[in-house]
């Protein structure tokens, strides 16, 4: 890009679609403060849903007349960027809703929701206003599918930029001819889904004791939680709240088919059914679901703690499918992890966390098809090692078919590891830095990389504001899977360099 007032225009323009298409999600929570006659809070969402339409207005005339071709880097960049433009407004309504202590908890708690990681620093949630609830687990439920894919259901448009925008957000499914066609796909799977599993949940919510219309609601948001792999509740004790086997058994089959790619939800939707079990990622989801949670039951029958079957499905294995998932829903108190679980048992799910779901779905972490690329690349080379040198070995996986295994695939997958490691290890010596232990470091740190949402303790109001731009950035590279957001910081630093460049009459 070469920073031209059309590119500037291009962005102006595109940015302005986005904000406008986000910005009609408020009526959601408006009409719902109408009819729960939610005064204060329905002003709140006026006022943020003005300041929407007039950026989003001014946005998309600035851009008006470029003549400029939307590219591919345009994409990319507008994918970064509206996420952080999203993340200021969105939290207006939070701030004026006196539930936090600051703009900037305020914007930690919009980017958890967009990034699908559940993290909070909400004060008082247990009495929180239903218009906000609501506002946080439709942002929640929007970021799952994507802010890009939202505005792509209705933005139709023409050239390359439209796939970056797509791709920006690390979505690369395609599953009907054209990517806006895809994106309408995303959203009908993702609506269907959202009327059965609110109807699930309302009648788990009925038969547990809660009263009619607060078994809907929480089933609603609940289940935009699980199905977006989210983690917020409506409540601060989260799942525990509900002290349903019941309950906890509908979300995991909720959040586990959250965590599964788009593209198999098609397939199997369109007859192949098959897929569900030669998919790759699947395969790589269900070994490493059974090694870690083999790990872990062995780990606590050694500790004496939760020895019975019921204990173990619902203080050991939900939290581990869970964090798997990057879900974050968690049936025990955060404090149990370091004083229960123990150094080893941290380990174990913290690795849960970084590796996480599925690629292009709502899920977060390294994703399970990196994971098995890299086993049938270590596997290809052991046979290579163990015969003769002329033999060509071609390996390949199936996913929606059979498909090769390229060398460029192996790199890419390797590249993004890295990246999330890199990360990773950064968040880890941030938070070291701001006086927490190691263990609380490495939990707190995988679970930001992986947007899970499980927490140690780290995560308050209290930790450092640094701690806290550092986890919103994580978040934001991690959901991201860092393409996008690097193309936006490479155009930044390219513009800043020609700048300077002409400022000293001179080419940087």
């Amino acid at each position: 890009m070469q920073n031209s007032k059309d590119d500037l225009k291009i962005l102006a323009y595109y940015m302005g679609k986005i904000v406008i298409g986000v910005g009609l999600l408020l009526i959601v929570p408006i009409i719902t403060g109408i009819v729960v006659k939610e005064l204060s809070a329905l002003v709140d969402f006026i006022i943020s849903f003005l300041l929407f339409m007039i950026v989003g207005l001014v946005l998309e005339m600035m851009g008006q007349g470029f003549r400029g071709t939307f590219r591919w880097i345009h994409g990319l960049v507008i994918s970064a960027l509206s996420w952080i433009i999203l993340m200021f407004l969105s939290a207006l309504p939070y701030w004026l809703s006196g539930h936090f202590l600051s703009y900037l908890d305020a914007m930690f708690d919009v980017m958890s929701g967009f990034t699908t990681t559940g993290l909070a620093l909400i004060q008082n949630l247990d009495h929180v206003s239903i218009t906000l609830n609501m506002w946080r687990h439709v942002l929640t439920f929007v970021g799952g599918q994507g802010m890009v894919v939202l505005a792509l259901s209705f933005l139709i448009t023409k050239g390359t930029g439209t796939l970056g925008m797509y791709v920006g957000e690390a979505k690369d499914e395609k599953l009907l001819p054209n990517v806006t066609d895809t994106a309408k796909a995303i959203w009908f799977i993702s609506l269907i889904y959202l009327i059965i599993g609110t109807i699930v949940l309302t009648f788990a919510g009925i038969q547990i004791g809660l009263r009619p219309s607060k078994s809907f609601l929480h089933g609603l948001w609940v289940f935009m939680a699980a199905w977006s792999t989210g983690g917020f509740a409506p409540q601060s004790q989260n799942i525990l709240y509900y002290h349903s086997t019941l309950y906890e058994t509908i979300t995991i089959i909720f959040f586990v088919i959250g965590s599964f790619n788009f593209a198999l939800h098609h397939a199997i939707w369109k007859g192949n059914k098959k897929e569900i079990y030669k998919n790759i990622e699947i395969i790589s989801f269900i070994s490493t679901l059974i090694i870690i949670t083999t790990i872990a039951v062995e780990l606590f029958k050694s500790y004496g703690l939760y020895n019975d079957t019921i204990s173990i499905f619902r203080r050991v294995f939900y939290q581990i499918i869970s964090a798997h998932t990057t879900t974050g829903f968690m049936t025990i108190y955060a404090r149990q992890f370091l004083y229960d679980w123990g150094g080893i048992g941290i380990v174990v799910i913290s690795i849960a966390m970084l590796i996480g779901g599925s690629a292009s779905s709502t899920a977060g972490g390294i994703k399970g098809i990196r994971i098995g690329f890299l086993i049938k690349a270590l596997l290809q080379n052991m046979k290579k090692a163990a015969s003769p040198e002329k033999r060509v070995y071609v390996e390949k996986y199936h996913f929606n078919g059979k498909n090769v295994l390229s060398d460029d695939i192996i790199k890419n997958a390797l590249l993004i590891i890295v990246l999330y490691f890199i990360t990773f290890i950064v968040g880890v010596i941030a938070t070291l830095f701001s006086g927490y232990n190691l263990e609380e470091s490495f939990f707190e740190a995988a679970s930001i990389t992986g947007n899970v949402g499980l927490s140690i303790g780290v995560t308050s109001t209290s930790m450092p504001s640094g701690l806290k731009v550092t986890y919103i950035i994580m978040m934001w590279l991690a959901r991201l899977e860092f393409i996008s957001a690097f193309a936006f910081i490479w155009t930044i630093l390219n513009g800043v360099r020609k700048t300077c460049g002409k400022l000293f009459g001179r080419q940087l």
